[in-house]
C-alpha cells in the first residue's frame, strides 16, 4: 500500500544528545535520528523524498517480519493466502509500515503511537491485532519498544521487527561491524531460507570486528546475543535488543547505509515451522496475548 501524496506532519522529540523525527502517518516510521552536533545516526532523509516507509530511516515490521514465500503459509489446518506485495511474488514486511498510526502520548523526549488493524478493511492479514510503539530518548540512548497484541477470537501466528538503516561513511572511513551470532541461513534467489540455520562461513563471521567494505550482504543470523556494534575512529554506536529479538538481518542497502534489523523470527518462519524446521522462533498468540520487545541504540564517543 502506498500512502497518498501529501505533506505529512513530523513529530520531533529530543534529549541532550539526540533528536528524533517520526512520521506517524507513514507507519510511525523514523524520518531522522541525529546527534546533538547534527551528525546523522541513521541515514539522512528529506521528508520531500518520502513516498513510502522504504525511504525512511527506520520502520516497524508487524505482524511479521521480512518475507513470506509466495505470500502463503499453513496454519491451524488451513492455507493462509495473503496478497502479494513484491515483484517476485512474496508478502514482505507485514502491513503497518505505510499505514497511519495514532499519536497517543508525546512529551519532550517520549512519543507513543498506537495502531488497530480493525480500522483498515483492506489490511493484508486475516487476524485482528493492535500494536503500540514507544520512542524514548534519554541521554545518548534511543529506546524503541514494540507491542503486538492478538485482538481476534482465535490464535494467530505473530512476529515483529525493526528495520533501521545506519549511516556508514565518515569521509573515507567505513565503520567496523561486530556482533556475536553463531548461525546463519542459506537462502535462494528470493532471499528465502532453504533450511535450518547452519554454522557461519568465515566471510560471514563478524564476531571479530571487521569493515563491510565493498561486500554485499543480505543475510539472517541467529544464535545472536542481542548486541551489534559499529565503530569509527573516536566514536561508536551499539544496538542492544532484548531476548524477544532472536534474529538479526544484516543488509547493505543500495544507498550505502547498513541495515541492522532485530527480528523475533527467521525470514519465512511460518513456512519453515510448518516443515518441522526448528529454531525459527515462530510465535503463536492466543486471543488477548501480546508479544513485546525493546531495542536500544546508544551513542559512544564524539558524535
Amino acid at each position: 500500500m502506498t500512502p497518498p501524496e501529501r505533506h505529512w506532519r513530523v513529530e520531533t522529540i529530543s534529549s541532550g544528545a539526540l533528536t528524533l523525527e517520526i512520521v506517524p502517518e507513514v507507519g510511525a516510521s523514523v524520518l531522522n535520528l541525529r546527534a546533538a552536533s547534527g551528525r546523522p545516526v541513521m541515514r539522512h532523509v528529506e521528508l520531500a523524498d518520502v513516498q513510502t516507509s522504504s525511504q525512511c530511516a527506520s520502520f516497524t515490521l508487524l505482524p511479521f517480519s521480512n518475507r513470506i514465500r509466495d505470500a502463503r503459509f499453513p496454519f491451524g489446518g488451513h492455507d493462509v493466502q495473503l496478497k502479494v506485495t513484491t515483484k517476485d511474488g512474496l508478502a514482505q514486511h507485514g502491513d503497518v509500515r505505510n499505514r497511519p498510526w495514532t499519536v497517543t502520548r508525546v512529551t519532550d523526549a517520549h512519543l507513543r503511537c498506537g495502531f488497530d488493524s480493525r480500522t483498515f478493511p483492506d489490511l493484508n492479514w486475516p487476524w485482528a491485532f493492535t500494536a503500540q510503539v514507544d520512542y524514548l530518548l534519554h541521554g545518548p540512548h534511543l529506546d524503541t519498544s514494540v507491542t503486538l497484541t492478538n485482538a481476534d477470537t482465535t490464535a494467530m501466528p505473530a512476529g515483529m521487527g525493526l528495520h533501521p538503516y545506519f549511516t556508514r561513511q565518515d569521509g573515507d572511513t567505513d565503520p567496523t561491524v561486530c556482533f556475536d551470532a553463531a548461525l546463519a541461513y542459506d537462502t535462494d534467489h528470493r532471499s528465502l531460507p532453504v533450511g535450518a540455520a547452519r554454522p557461519l562461513h568465515t566471510d560471514e563471521d563478524y564476531r571479530v570486528p571487521a569493515p563491510v567494505g565493498d561486500r554485499t550482504i543480505d543475510r539472517t543470523y541467529t544464535a545472536w546475543d542481542g548486541v551489534a556494534h559499529l565503530a569509527w575512529p573516536g566514536r561508536g554506536l551499539t544496538l542492544t535488543a532484548d531476548s524477544a529479538f532472536s534474529h538479526l538481518v544484516v543488509f547493505t542497502a543500495p544507498d550505502g547505509s547498513l541495515a541492522l534489523e532485530p527480528t523475533s523470527h527467521a525470514t519465512d518462519a511460518f513456512n519453515l515451522a510448518a516443515q518441522g524446521i526448528g529454531g525459527v522462533d515462530m510465535r503463536v498468540l492466543a486471543p488477548g496475548q501480546s508479544l513485546a520487545g525493546a531495542v536500544r541504540v546508544t551513542l559512544e564517543g564524539r558524535w
